[in-house]
């Protein structure tokens, strides 16, 4: 399936979150889709972590192609998911991300350490469109 193919190998999905006056709000972020949910490390203090707590609610998508004809969104329901593991026990996204981390100066540890605000998002519905 080729949505499933772009959630293995894109490296940005874009989260909008709602701020508690209502106001949506994009980021770009790197993720891991393990078929169910979608793992996403945060730094603390981070906007996206304070309308998470306050709206739960969020939308993610990927690019949506140069003419936006390969269309991937979803709409769910994200958590602070305060017992989930640091990203350095989860080796599929270290391994998606290892050019970047060290390209960015860091090690997998020191990543994980600025990154250590796991997030879970479980999708509820997704849109799938490609021309």
């Amino acid at each position: 399936m080729h949505a499933g193919k772009r959630l293995r190998t894109e490296l940005i999905v874009w989260l909008t979150t709602v701020t508690p006056e209502g106001r949506p709000q994009s980021t770009p972020v790197w993720f891991h889709w393990d078929g169910v949910v979608f793992h996403v490390y945060s730094q603390r203090d981070k906007p996206k972590l304070r309308n998470i707590s306050s709206n739960p609610p969020v939308s993610l998508h990927l690019e949506g192609g140069e003419e936006g004809s390969d269309v991937v969104t979803f709409e769910g329901r994200a958590e602070i998911a305060t017992n989930a593991p640091p990203a350095t026990s989860s080796p599929e996204y270290i391994k998606k991300y290892r050019r970047l981390i060290e390209g960015f100066g860091w090690t997998a540890e020191s990543f994980a350490d600025d990154y250590s605000v796991p997030l879970r998002i479980t999708p509820s519905r997704a849109r799938i469109w490609r021309d």
